[in-house]
């Protein structure tokens, strides 16, 4: 089956080369190429039945996979394999073009915005009304798994496969939107294409923004971000900006990468909050020296001084009840017997409440200050902001039509069992969906994921909570779908 999707997608890739700008809708409201007039509109009644092929889902996630599978794990069967699919890399390349053929062969026309980001509608009764965007990422971390991100996508192109052979027409156009570089990790800032789209990013810096030297090719050559999404043919004309390419809501399904649903036997939570966070850059600045000739008491050691910093970050953060990570520690000039002169570390920062992420913030600050400090007058540091992230509410329409399809998806479990299989919670990473809530409605899905386990090869959600998560998704749109009908 996975090998049938992907020889078809290379016809689709053919056809995609011929394709016409008219082709390339500049708005996804505009008027798409199959009509619908003559159809009733979609109401409550016609969800009775209506289901997503999970087997077909499961098939299309694996298959794309292989467009950037690596580092296999276990019995080293097809699937277990992780991911390396970088944000603008080749393979990041491949599938999307992949997706943008499906999508053209769905009857949806496609759009790219400046920043990469791809968006695309099923038509509707109401060409001209924002859509119900259903959104995640296809990048993903350059040792990380299979469904971070992935499953959204794949979930959502599932949703529009089955609206469309069941011949549901919906007022408002529903479709899919795959974000640039979520990930942040080839090029340092999380949610980039979203963020931009928000317009709470400038479009310029985040095309001027620099590949990380350790996932580059070459570390003496740099690329930035514009320079990619030309090289790879994703740099679209349409405006990067909620006002060029609005929608109406925007659902994403994620698995939790973290162990809660697992734990408490649960299989939805309905995300109705994301704890905010910060990245930083700090530079430890001292003097180097030979390692065998310089006594402790004339040393201006900035590695020691960034070790220090970075035990006391953690203890900051155990003290706010936040978090504290440090993933990138580079030292200069890198020789064994030679006290560096520099040492950066990269620093992610979180808490729950914006407020308290702040005192968080100062707290480690003074921590560095004085631990600089400590090492003599020729210690010293800076602190370069990446990312700076407040924690979010999702949008309360949102949130209930998420739980309403959960309650509709779960009952025979409850009823049996007496407790939900769902509940709300509290999103610990950040996502697209929270660049999108700053300017427009927006909500999540979680299904659990294995041990808690993510950004790794072996991150794992079963079939069975895939095609759960997804068919939530369909019934979460639909219903939000049929209120704002309601309402208009």
């Amino acid at each position: 089956m996975a090998r049938s999707i992907l020889q078809g997608s290379s016809r689709l890739t053919w056809r995609s080369s011929c394709m016409s700008r008219a082709q390339l809708a500049p708005r996804i409201g505009a008027p798409c190429a199959r009509a619908f007039a003559s159809k009733p509109v979609f109401e409550e009644k016609h969800m009775v039945g209506l289901k997503v092929n999970g087997t077909r889902m499961m098939d299309t996630l694996h298959a794309t996979c292989d467009f950037g599978k690596a580092h296999p794990y276990g019995s080293g069967g097809p699937t277990e394999t992780g991911m390396a699919r970088l944000t603008l890399n080749d393979d990041d390349k491949k599938v999307r073009e992949w997706l943008r053929d499906e999508l053209i062969g769905l009857g949806c026309k496609v759009a790219v915005d400046k920043i990469g980001n791809m968006f695309a509608a099923l038509p509707a009764q109401e060409n001209g009304l924002a859509p119900i965007m259903m959104g995640s990422h296809l990048d993903t971390q350059p040792t990380g798994g299979r469904y971070d991100g992935i499953l959204g996508i794949m979930a959502a192109l599932e949703v529009l496969r089955t609206l469309k052979e069941n011949d549901i027409q919906t007022r408002r156009p529903i479709g899919l939107v795959n974000w640039t570089n979520e990930e942040g990790a080839r090029f340092p800032k999380t949610t980039l294409g979203s963020t931009v789209w928000a317009e709470n990013m400038a479009l310029e810096e985040a095309w001027d923004m620099k590949e990380v030297p350790s996932l580059a090719q070459d570390s003496r050559n740099l690329c930035n971000v514009k320079q990619e999404l030309q090289r790879i043919g994703f740099l679209g004309d349409v405006e990067a900006s909620y006002r060029a390419q609005p929608i109406a809501a925007h659902f994403e399904l994620h698995i939790e990468q973290g162990p809660i649903l697992e734990d408490e036997g649960l299989k939805i939570g309905v995300v109705d909050r994301a704890q905010a966070y910060n990245w930083f850059e700090v530079e430890v600045t001292g003097r180097d020296s030979h390692a065998g000739t310089t006594p402790f008491n004339l040393r201006s050691d900035p590695m020691v001084a960034a070790a220090s910093m970075i035990t006391q970050a953690k203890r900051v953060a155990e003290a706010h009840g936040g978090l504290a990570t440090v993933g990138i520690i580079q030292a200069l000039p890198g020789s064994i017997n030679t006290i560096p002169h520099t040492v950066r570390f990269t620093l992610d920062i979180r808490h729950h409440e914006t407020a308290a992420l702040k005192q968080q913030y100062s707290a480690t600050h003074k921590e560095f200050e004085s631990i600089a400090d400590s090492q003599g007058k020729n210690v010293n540091f800076t602190l370069k902001i990446w990312t700076l992230n407040e924690a979010t509410k999702f949008d309360e329409g949102v949130v209930d039509a998420i739980e309403a399809s959960a309650a509709a998806a779960l009952p025979a479990a409850e009823a049996a069992g007496g407790k939900k299989l769902f509940k709300r919670m509290v999103s610990g990473a950040g996502h697209d969906s929270c660049a999108v809530q700053t300017r427009l409605p927006a909500g999540m899905i979680f299904t659990p994921t294995r041990r808690g386990m993510s950004h790794c090869p072996d991150e794992y959600c079963s079939p069975e909570d895939c095609e759960l998560g997804a068919q939530v998704l369909l019934g979460a749109v639909l219903r939000y779908e049929l209120k704002d009908r309601r309402k208009a």
